[in-house]
């Protein structure tokens, strides 16, 4: 009997076969894509029998087809046809590397009213986007959004609300930088990692 994985590997190999008259990158496009849309499903939804998923999927000569036919028509891929995982946002990997690390500097710079509200929407802005990319995995996302977002988040909170407050000199200042490496430490990691 298969287990789940060999009908999710056979499921993909369909899609890469029927799919061999793409251009190379277009075509791992697709497969990342259909992974991580197996992956998102079963985590999501765990007592799913995974015949059921790729059922909801299609057809593998269905999508295969769909996507020669955006790629002939020059056309950006769109995921609507029938059982086609939904695309998520395409920007640069770059984007939300910058916009989470650059969010304490912008804060520290400019400590009064416009740099914390800028500075907190950037990381949240920079969290999402890290979340919708097509270019990581779901677990180095979700290490992406921890270690650049919710624990120099929880850091500086602990710092501020010490003794001194966020007045207090030196340990606010060693906070600072200490999420500051950590977030520029992790945004290294993800460009290092992300896919093609």
């Amino acid at each position: 009997m298969k287990t789940s994985a060999d009908r999710v590997l056979d499921y993909l190999s369909t899609v890469e076969r029927e799919a061999s008259a793409l251009p190379a990158d277009r075509r791992g496009e697709l497969l990342a894509d259909l992974a991580e849309h197996i992956e998102v499903t079963r985590t999501e939804r765990p007592d799913t029998p995974i015949g059921e998923i790729l059922a909801e999927l299609g057809d593998p000569r269905t999508i295969a087809a769909t996507a020669l036919a955006e790629t002939e028509n020059g056309a950006a891929p769109t995921g609507s046809g029938a059982g086609a995982p939904a695309r998520r946002g395409k920007v640069h990997p770059l984007v939300p590397l910058l916009m989470l690390t650059l969010s304490l500097p912008f804060i520290m710079v400019f400590p009064d009213h416009p740099g914390p509200l800028f500075g907190v929407l950037f990381r949240i802005a920079g969290a999402v986007l890290l979340c919708t990319s097509v270019h990581w995995t779901a677990a180095r996302k979700t290490t992406g959004v921890l270690l650049a977002a919710v624990l120099p988040s929880v850091v500086i909170a602990t710092a501020n609300l010490s003794d001194g407050g966020p007045s207090a000199g030196t340990p606010t200042l060693l906070a600072n930088l200490a999420a500051l490496a950590l977030m520029a430490g992790t945004a290294a990691w993800l460009w290092r990692n992300r896919r093609a």
